[in-house]
């Protein structure tokens, strides 16, 4: 039988109206906030967040837009929110856009007329026409993945993430680099880790480096480093995606190269494949799991009207694996 906000008070010897109050985020003493956390506890207690926002005539639903579900990105990030949004009394909501923009501004309506206490959107890139549908539906708003000066924003660090990969492949000797990017609509990945990456190489000598572009899809990628390898042979191919760098991957051993003896690739992102993969993926891990946790910890603040920063970055890693060749010595 499910527990009530009665047996929660019985339990913790507190009336109903302070339970409530609680539940809905007001304000309690400490000695009383623990008695009614351990009879949660106790009791396994689930608060019903459509009951809450009936009550406190606010609703406890956070829509979160996504820009595709078969995303490992998106899917991670969407596991972090659900998590934190579950540990702070919030029920998420989700919905997919296909990748279509017209899609993702009807949406910010849709959940706004739904009465959602907040939008997280996980952007791939930010239109005036968003800016325009943030102004009206006039509720808290926060940009995942994306950045602009006018939204709360939580971003991975792409640009010193694509400097610090840049530096790695430099620092393994390799001079000769093919860097398969995306479309620079999507600012995070299309423009921010590529600009990391110029940086490095502008920090070094007797660089030739190629700038090719292609479609996030592994196939897309596959075929684009095949046409590529007919031209430009580099020593190295430094992927904006570890979709990519699957694609890439594929494309130099079914063109009978071996890696990384013939051809080293890095990707960017840290999905679980690049680690059982042969060879094992060198790879940029971006946390998006816990990414997600930290959006749906400041859009509830937002949602409570606290303090949260314009820019929230995001941690990054150098996993380093078998799919990188050093090409000189250490002293050269």
């Amino acid at each position: 039988m499910n527990k009530t906000i009665a047996d929660i008070a019985k339990i913790s010897g507190v009336s109903k109206s302070t339970v409530s109050r609680y539940l809905n985020g007001g304000s309690v003493s400490e000695a009383t906030k623990r008695k009614i956390e351990l009879a949660i506890k106790e009791t396994g207690y689930t608060p019903n967040p459509f009951a809450q926002s009936l009550k406190a005539k606010k609703t406890y639903f956070i829509g979160t837009i996504v820009p595709r579900l078969d995303s490992y990105a998106a899917s991670h990030t969407l596991i972090g929110i659900d998590e934190q949004l579950k540990e702070l009394n919030f029920q998420l909501l989700i919905s997919n856009t296909n990748q279509q923009i017209e899609r993702e501004i009807e949406t910010i309506y849709s959940l706004a007329s739904q009465k959602v206490a907040g939008i997280i959107l996980l952007a791939t890139q930010i239109t005036q026409v968003h800016l325009e549908a943030f102004e009206k539906v006039n509720i808290p708003i926060l940009l995942v993945g994306q950045e602009h000066p006018d939204v709360h924003s939580l971003i991975h660090n792409d640009l010193e993430a694509g400097y610090a990969i840049g530096k790695y492949v430099l620092e393994k000797g390799h001079r000769k680099i093919a860097y398969l990017g995306v479309t620079e609509k999507d600012v995070a990945v299309g423009v921010r880790r590529k600009e990391g990456f110029k940086r490095a190489i502008a920090e070094a000598e007797g660089c030739e480096v190629c700038y090719f572009e292609t479609g996030f899809n592994m196939f897309a990628a596959q075929q684009r480093v095949t046409e590529m390898l007919e031209g430009f042979q580099p020593t190295c191919i430094v992927c904006a995606t570890d979709n990519i760098a699957l694609g890439a991957l594929r494309a130099a051993q079914l063109k009978g190269l071996s890696i990384p003896k013939d051809v080293s690739i890095t990707g960017f992102g840290g999905y679980d494949v690049t680690e059982i993969i042969h060879p094992g993926l060198t790879t940029v891990k971006l946390f998006f799991k816990e990414a997600g946790k930290m959006a749906a910890q400041n859009i509830v603040k937002l949602v409570n009207e606290e303090s949260v920063p314009k820019r929230t970055l995001s941690k990054y890693e150098i996993i380093e694996r078998e799919s990188v060749d050093r090409i000189i010595p250490n002293d050269l």
